[in-house]
């Protein structure tokens, strides 16, 4: 989910009709300090971070002056790493209460939520929360909301707000809207002390008014890399590639590259990794089936990390998406990286024996050491293997290549091209001219390509390719590099990798 700022989500409910403090937000110490002077006597300075215990951390502060609070800012720009700090005004509160709307992946609809006891620490008294269930294509009546507001406990006019809240989340495609604490102030009023908005990450594109430019929740700002990797994901709703650059926890470890096939066998495969001291440098999952080309960018883009030095690949064992097509773009990769380091790769399921032989002839001439395994293989026992081939390799850091791969390689001279979906394949005709096997033609799995003059070029129109008739499935490239005469290319570029990866090649 791609969360709100507090300071977003409160003017989202502002205009909503829902009260909140007043309040701004500054880039600066200074900036946060003329806010402050602004709103006189004692506010409240909060760091805009994702984190649930702000107040635990030393990132919600009551201070009472300009001078104080532009003190406190400082701080936590240096501690939390926030781009932005609200500065709002204290309110003082009688009372407190919870309201939310969550999607619930369980029940499958939107959920109402309230409690008459609000506040820090509601995770812990989950069983004074009300919930009722939500239909999101039937509107809800005031008659209905002021029931709910009664039976949970919470004084009448604050199903006001949860009217509003609820009309807010659809208008907004919110997969939560919580206010915590919903508060009574002094004078009667009730105000929205805190809150947390998340947007579902496919609907981002719907609400540019947000300026999201990074659709997942981070309990940390996102790095560059996770930046490139989002780029591909929200421009490429084929199958899933999730990626997340994780903090370095065991200075000791050594570090890995870690690709993860299907959320439940990653995590394990996570867990599996840490046991055996070894640490993953990301969180990676390419599952539901993404296009070869999309696996073979999420590989170059672990790839990128500085200072890896193994690289593991674990799906389930009982993938549903074909194997093969996960096998190719990984050889690509690989080759287009001249991999050093060793891989240990669990490939199970659909495909695996087509995988398995596409991934052991790619091994057999490579310079680094690169094991393939099943689903008959445990994922303890892949990790162990990985395990002894990192420390065979004396824990040499991956060199990512700065010159030869995807958007870095020139245009193969007098090349018959055309577009697919998200890159360019090259036929070099003179080279293909050449070639006995013509085994790209075989290998075509959408079945796109002809022979005109003994040479490969396209049975449909390279319109109907670039719309995705082309699968980029990588077959044809890769089975000239294998038994053709080298002729195929196909570059899939990634925007601002190559930037990256000469920006950090120091320190890999």
């Amino acid at each position: 989910m791609a969360r709100l700022t507090e300071f977003q989500s409160k003017e989202l409910l502002r205009s909503s009709g829902i009260l909140t403090p007043k309040g701004a937000v500054g880039a600066t110490p200074e900036a946060c300090g003329e806010i402050a002077a602004q709103l006189g006597g004692t506010v409240v300075v909060k760091a805009q971070i994702g984190a649930t215990n702000r107040a635990e951390i030393g990132a919600v502060r009551v201070v009472s002056s300009a001078r104080e609070a532009a003190t406190a800012a400082r701080e936590m720009f240096e501690a939390t790493e926030a781009a932005q700090i609200l500065v709002e005004e204290r309110i003082k509160v009688a009372a407190e209460y919870y309201v939310g709307i969550v999607m619930d992946d369980r029940e499958r609809c939107p959920v109402l939520l309230a409690s008459a006891s609000g506040g820090s620490g509601i995770e812990q008294r989950e069983s004074t929360i009300h919930r009722i269930s939500l239909d999101v294509l039937a509107d809800v009546s005031p008659k209905q909301f002021l029931a709910f507001t009664i039976a949970a406990g919470l004084p009448e006019d604050a199903s006001l707000v949860l009217e509003r809240l609820w009309r807010l989340a659809r208008r907004s495609d919110a997969r939560s809207a919580e206010i915590n604490p919903l508060a009574r102030s002094e004078n009667g009023q009730l105000i929205a002390l805190d809150c947390r908005i998340s947007i579902d990450d496919y609907s981002v594109f719907r609400h540019p008014e947000f300026g999201i430019d990074f659709a997942r929740e981070t309990a940390a700002p996102p790095t560059e890399l996770d930046h490139i990797a989002w780029k591909l994901e929200s421009d490429d709703y084929r199958g899933t590639f999730f990626f997340l650059q994780l903090p370095r926890q065991h200075e000791g470890w050594p570090l890995i590259g870690f690709h993860g096939c299907g959320g439940g066998g990653a995590i394990a495969a996570l867990d599996a990794l840490s046991r055996a001291e070894l640490e993953a440098a990301d969180f990676v999952d390419t599952s539901g089936n993404p296009p070869a080309s999309k696996v073979y960018r999420a590989t170059r883009i672990i790839l990128s990390q500085p200072g890896i030095t193994g690289y593991f690949l674990c799906g389930s064992g009982m993938a549903s998406q074909d194997q093969a097509d996960l096998a190719r773009a990984l050889v690509k990769a690989f080759r287009e990286e001249n991999l050093e380091i060793p891989a240990v790769l669990r490939l199970g399921g659909n495909g695996e024996d087509r995988a398995a032989i596409i991934m052991q002839r790619y091994a057999a001439g490579a310079g680094a050491a690169i094991e393939t395994y099943q689903k008959e293989h445990s994922t303890e026992f892949c990790v162990s293997r990985l395990r002894h081939l990192v420390e065979a390799n004396k824990q040499t850091p991956h060199r990512p290549n700065l010159g030869s791969a995807g958007e870095m390689r020139a245009q193969p001279p007098a090349a018959y091209s055309f577009e697919t979906r998200t890159g360019q394949i090259h036929y070099e005709h003179a080279l293909c001219k050449l070639c006995e096997s013509k085994a790209c033609i075989a290998a075509c799995q959408p079945d796109i390509l002809k022979l005109v003059d003994d040479l490969p070029v396209l049975a449909i129109s390279a319109a109907d390719a670039k719309r995705g008739r082309c699968t980029e499935c990588l077959a044809c490239e890769e089975e000239c590099w294998n038994q053709g005469n080298h002729g195929a290319t196909i570059d899939f570029p990634i925007a601002g990798l190559l930037a990256y990866r000469k920006e950090h090649a120091s320190s890999s």
